[in-house]
């Protein structure tokens, strides 16, 4: 810390607020270098226990946004991908917990006074972390505030499984979001948030994360989705959302930790974090009203998914803001974001990139209006409620800093610009590697990615097993007729000509084969294994009793 404690009658026993700045001279901690030695002195009398525990208790509310993301994701999604979303992000976590523990913290956070850009290797595997204080706050030490960024990572990967939905391999998408969270999330988040990052230099206002995990997010689905393709159209007929209750039980789950996201990023139990809390929940509501009644005036009809979705896009906004803004500047941000968000999720169509999940609208968008919005209405008395930053005159327009508009929006330009060409460069790599083509089959999209890259499913049927029973006739026993054909078990048609003919259309990727080639090969059978195992079970009983009977085998000859 610069701070001059100078003259202060101050021993690190009587630790509190009663100045500007961290709770102690951390200058006296003579481990500095090692992140402290716990054999030579109590590391926990540097910091109050109360900001400590809050700090524990917020990773564990930002935490539960992953499953949350789960929820949400699978119940936009069709009953028979569902389980596989859910899956992959929880993945995803367990790959961005080991890649924050091997080099993610130490690339992002590290002392790197030459390069304004990315760190170095001095953190590598969490070494030299420890109780030390850390590089966001003096408030905590290095070693939770590590734990707490690990936590943020995680959910921006989370975030970008929307676009593997219901069409793209688990397996490619967990590589890349390896390789991801090491050449696009880490250096944002070293612009933004390390002493040295040039974001941070130049003055940048990103409180919890508006270029790090939205604007990222949202760009990085984008450039993933293109490199994907669009799902097919001929399998997109009455396509909605399986389980608007699953979308609720996300945004809720999403809401809860994103009280922890905003507020914890405070990094300490004081009025900044319930400043930030207060405006979370103000620009989440404003947005979600103003989302249903534009969806109101198209359809006359209320809607849960818009409530949601407006919820959501307000929750991004108020990622970069809620720790600048007084509350009258997040009821105004809630308005817009909500106007701005649900007309933007139009882009992918102009565009014509298949954001299934509108991850862009929701994110990107709404990161960068948040992020606008700092320099427009941020003002610096709700900056110095933390009681470190107190008198640094963070700001932007009402308080007379006006630059502070063009500082925002090249920090915009250049967080939009960077993840997205990285981001597509890097899935394009991908899959090229043998194995990891990054699309899975047609027929693989036909039978649902539950069924393709699983094996389990959500429920105790799958989508093609409920269309069978739908569009076949009753029968005694199974209550299933083996003897129909396979292509006469689907209601649709483009389905029934595809499994009769067995052509489909090769949609690993652009990056690998045009999308209009046709392939010719026999279809595997459609449906879940055991009632396939079933159905053969029966047709060979059938056969047998026919032969006893001595009657002509009907299936043998429909073979032939």
């Amino acid at each position: 810390m610069a701070d001059d404690y100078s003259g202060t009658n101050y021993l690190p026993e009587y630790a509190s607020y009663n100045w500007t700045g961290g709770p102690s001279n951390f200058d006296g901690l003579t481990t500095n270098a090692v992140g402290g030695d716990s054999r030579l002195e109590n590391l926990n009398k540097w910091y109050q226990s109360g900001d400590s525990a809050y700090i524990i208790v917020a990773s564990a509310m930002v935490f539960v946004m992953v499953p949350g993301l789960g929820f949400l994701y699978s119940g936009l999604a069709r009953r028979k991908s569902a389980l596989s979303l859910m899956f992959t992000a929880m993945a995803s976590y367990s790959v961005i917990t080991f890649q924050w523990y091997f080099w993610g913290y130490s690339l992002t956070f590290s002392d790197n006074k030459a390069n304004g850009f990315i760190g170095d290797l001095h953190h590598f595997g969490l070494k030299n972390t420890l109780g030390q204080p850390s590089p966001g706050s003096p408030l905590v030490s290095t070693l939770l505030y590590s734990f707490y960024q690990m936590q943020f990572c995680a959910v921006t990967a989370a975030i970008q499984v929307g676009a593997v939905a219901e069409r793209g391999r688990i397996l490619p998408f967990l590589v890349w979001t390896f390789c991801w969270a090491t050449i696009v999330y880490n250096p944002i988040a070293c612009w933004a948030w390390n002493a040295n990052g040039w974001g941070f230099v130049y003055g940048v206002m990103d409180y919890a994360g508006g270029g790090p995990v939205e604007i990222t997010s949202g760009m990085s689905v984008l450039a993933y989705s293109l490199v994907l393709g669009k799902r097919q159209e001929k399998m997109m007929l009455n396509f909605r959302p399986h389980n608007v209750s699953f979308i609720l039980l996300g945004t809720v789950f999403l809401w809860f930790g994103w009280l922890g996201f905003n507020g914890g990023s405070s990094f300490g139990a004081n009025l900044r974090a319930v400043m930030a809390s207060w405006n979370t929940n103000l620009t989440a509501a404003l947005a979600s009203m103003t989302w249903v009644l534009l969806d109101w005036r198209l359809a006359r009809k209320l809607s849960m998914v818009g409530w949601c979705s407006g919820a959501i896009s307000g929750l991004v906004a108020a990622t970069p803001a809620s720790g600048y803004l007084d509350t009258w500047g997040s009821v105004a941000l809630g308005i817009v974001t909500g106007v701005l968000c649900n007309f933007g999720t139009k882009v992918k169509y102009w565009i014509r990139i298949d954001d299934s999940m509108d991850v862009f609208s929701e994110h990107g968008l709404a990161g960068m209006i948040g992020l606008m919005f700092n320099a427009l209405l941020g003002v610096d008395y709700v900056t110095g409620l933390d009681g470190v930053n107190t008198g640094t005159g963070v700001g932007g327009w009402p308080i007379g800093n006006y630059r502070q508009f063009y500082i925002q929006l090249a920090y915009v330009v250049a967080c939009t610009g960077y993840s997205f060409v990285v981001s597509a460069l890097l899935a394009y790599a991908i899959n090229y590697i043998p194995g990891l083509r990054l699309r899975a089959s047609e027929e693989a999209e036909l039978l649902g990615m539950d069924d393709d890259q699983l094996g389990e499913f959500a429920y105790d049927y799958v989508e093609v097993r409920r269309d069978y029973l739908a569009w076949t006739p009753a029968t005694d026993g199974m209550g299933t007729d083996p003897d129909i054909p396979q292509e006469n078990r689907h209601g649709i048609g483009e389905h029934q000509t595809m499994i009769k003919s067995g052509e489909y259309g090769d949609s690993s990727s652009g990056a690998s084969a045009p999308e209009t080639a046709v392939h010719h090969r026999q279809q595997h059978a459609q449906g879940d294994r055991h009632g396939i195992a079933a159905e053969d079970s029966l047709r060979e009983k059938r056969a047998g009793a026919n032969h006893d009977r001595g009657e002509p085998d009907l299936e043998a000859a429909k073979e032939k």
